[in-house]
C-alpha cells in the first residue's frame, strides 16, 4: 500500500513539474516580449508605413497584408474543407478508397510548411503564372490549412449523434435536408473551431510566404491581387535576422511580434470558447 501511494505520488509531482516548467517558460517567453515590444506601440506604429529603410515609422501596411493574406487562405480553405469533410463523412461509401483518402489528408496535415511553399511557387507562380503575388501565397496558405479543416470539421460531424440524422430522415426529410438542418447546426462550433485553428496557423507561416509573394519593405498597400505585399511573420524574421541595422530595429520586431501573438491568442480564445460552448451544449 505504502509503495502504491509512493508511485502514485511520485506521478502527479511528475506531472505538476512538467506542468510548471511549460507554464514557466511560457511566461518567461509572453514577458520578454510584453516588456521589449509594447514600448513601441503607439499611433504612429499602427497608422504609418515604415520608412528610412524600416528603422523608423510604423507596420500598418504589414498589418493589412497579413489581413489580407490571411482572408484569401480562409476563402480558398473553408468552403472546400468543409464540402471534402461532409462528403466523406455523410456521403462517401466506407470502402479502401474512402480510407486511403482520409489518411493522406491526416498525412498532409504533417507536412512541412517549406514543402508547401515549394508546391505553391511550382503550381500557383510558376504554372499558373499568378507571379510572386498576394494571390498566389494566399491560395498556398490555403492548401496548408486545408487538411486542418478537413480533419476537424468531419470530427465535428462524427460526433453529431446518429439519432439526429435518422428522427429526421424517419420524418421525410432528404439527405441533404438532415444535414442542413440537422447535423451542420449541431457541429458548428466544432466546425469553427477547427476554422479558427486552422485561420491562426495561416496568419502565423512565413515559408509558404517566402516562396510566393511577400516583400522585404514596401510602403504602400497591395494595389491588386496579383502584386507583392508585406505580413507580419516575415517582417519580424527579416528585422531579426537580415536587417543591416538590426539593433535599431529590434524594437519594432519585437511590437511586430506581441501584435501577431495578441492576433493567434484572439483566435485560439475565440476556438476555445467555441468548443466550450459546444460542450456545454451536449451536456
Amino acid at each position: 500500500m505504502m509503495n502504491r501511494n509512493w508511485y502514485s505520488n511520485l506521478g502527479f509531482g511528475s506531472l505538476y513539474l512538467s506542468t510548471f516548467l511549460v507554464v514557466g517558460f511560457i511566461a518567461v517567453i509572453l514577458w520578454d516580449l510584453i516588456y521589449k515590444g509594447a514600448p513601441s506601440w503607439n499611433w504612429t506604429f499602427f497608422s504609418e508605413g515604415p520608412q528610412e529603410g524600416m528603422t523608423k515609422g510604423g507596420i500598418f501596411p504589414v498589418i493589412v497584408g497579413t489581413f489580407y493574406v490571411t482572408l484569401i487562405s480562409t476563402i480558398a480553405s473553408l468552403p472546400l474543407g468543409i464540402g471534402t469533410a461532409i462528403y466523406l463523412q455523410e456521403y462517401a461509401p466506407d470502402n479502401l478508397l474512402t480510407r486511403l483518402i482520409r489518411s493522406s489528408i491526416r498525412n498532409l496535415a504533417g507536412v512541412p510548411s517549406v514543402i508547401f511553399g515549394l508546391f505553391g511557387l511550382v503550381l500557383f507562380v510558376q504554372h499558373m503564372q499568378m507571379g510572386t503575388s498576394l494571390l498566389a501565397s494566399g491560395l498556398t496558405l490555403g492548401l496548408l490549412t486545408l487538411p486542418t479543416v478537413v480533419a476537424s470539421t468531419e470530427e465535428a460531424l462524427r460526433n453529431v449523434p446518429q439519432s439526429y440524422r435518422e428522427g429526421a430522415l424517419a420524418l421525410g426529410a432528404t439527405q441533404w435536408e438532415v444535414i442542413w438542418h440537422q447535423v451542420l447546426p449541431a457541429a458548428s462550433s466544432g466546425i469553427w473551431t477547427g476554422a479558427m485553428l486552422a485561420i491562426s496557423r495561416a496568419a502565423g507561416e512565413t515559408a509558404p510566404i517566402l516562396f510566393t509573394g511577400v516583400t522585404f519593405y514596401q510602403r504602400f498597400l497591395p494595389q491588386s491581387l496579383f502584386h507583392e505585399f508585406m505580413a507580419m511573420p516575415y517582417h519580424i524574421f527579416i528585422l531579426s535576422t537580415q536587417h543591416h541595422a538590426i539593433e535599431i530595429v529590434t524594437p519594432i520586431a519585437y511590437g511586430t511580434a506581441l501584435l501577431l501573438l495578441v492576433q493567434i491568442l484572439i483566435l485560439q480564445m475565440i476556438a476555445f470558447y467555441l468548443r466550450y460552448k459546444q460542450t456545454s451544449t451536449r451536456r
